[in-house]
């Protein structure tokens, strides 16, 4: 196994085990049973788990002690697994797979997915909070940070621009670019933000990390724009094709797979050079790499 696999895989068993200590069930907690299964089989569902491991390679980039980033790593995630499992009801995007087996509301019921989702955009305020690796100043700042990128002039805002573009057939590269940068950037910038942050990285580093995110999310997004018209349902472990049945333009949609790829590969590359301002960036960069040239 490789150095960087096998620092990926040690990033990705400190998630699992953050998100089991955060979001476990006890005999208290047993008139809420239900709610948590639903929470918890979404989170254990797997996925690449980029978004916390952002926060861990960041926050080892800058010399920081990692396991500092144990709780805005699994805040991170269950902030993005709600977005999946509200993004896969029948009043969003109409998904019945997600991860490679039943979406949250074909497995426990519309109602629990709804409510498993609402718990799990506000839990992570309450891990951050209270967690005792940070400083009262870091969590301030995490919470303040993750707040406005996962609200509305962040992911949320960005998915209305989603919803709404449906409805558009004059969407444009300036469009899609402003509606990845909010829907799926935000999120992945907040994840490089929050790891710096548990550095206590200079506010030049924070910017570089940010900048650096806002590119990756939107080269993530594109390739799954191709992945959606060249991939399959058993690799990617969701529905292709969804995005043409919903009436969605893509960059596929405006240039084509090879022009896209294309671009990707330049946004990839300017993320690539934000990476130059940090002196421990080798997995970081193979880690861009990696999401480049991925088939799911």
């Amino acid at each position: 196994m490789s150095d960087f696999s096998t620092k990926l895989s040690e990033y990705i068993s400190y998630v699992e085990t953050s998100l089991k200590k955060y979001n476990c069930q006890s005999e208290e907690e047993k008139e809420q049973k239900d709610l948590i299964d639903a929470m918890n089989y979404s989170l254990e569902a797997g996925g690449k788990r980029i978004r916390p491991v952002l926060v861990y390679a960041f926050c080892e980039a800058l010399g920081g002690d990692v396991r500092k980033a144990d709780a805005p790593a699994a805040a991170i995630e269950m902030m993005h697994t709600f977005s999946l499992i509200h993004d896969d009801l029948p009043a969003m995007d109409d998904d019945d797979y997600r991860r490679g087996r039943p979406s949250c509301h074909k497995a426990y019921g519309e109602a629990m997915a709804i409510l498993a989702g609402d718990a799990l955009a506000v839990l992570p305020f309450g891990v951050i909070a209270g967690d005792s690796a940070l400083s009262p100043e870091q969590k301030v700042r995490i919470i303040s940070c993750l707040a406005k990128a996962a609200g509305r002039d962040g992911m949320i805002g960005g998915q209305v621009i989603d919803m709404e573009n449906e409805e558009r057939t004059d969407v444009d590269e300036t469009n899609l670019r402003n509606m990845y940068r909010h829907k799926t950037g935000e999120l992945i910038a907040v994840s490089c933000v929050m790891g710096c942050i548990c550095a206590d990285a200079s506010y030049e580093l924070i910017g570089a990390a940010a900048d650096y995110g806002y590119k990756l999310g939107l080269a993530f997004q594109i390739i799954d724009d191709i992945l959606d018209v060249t991939s399959t349902t058993e690799e990617l472990g969701k529905p292709v094709g969804s995005d043409s049945e919903e009436n969605k333009t893509t960059f596929v949609d405006l240039y084509g797979v090879e022009k896209a790829q294309e671009i990707a590969n330049g946004i990839t590359a300017d993320a690539l050079e934000c990476l130059e301002k940090f002196g421990r960036s080798e997995f970081l960069r193979e880690l861009t790499d990696m999401l480049l040239k991925r088939k799911k």
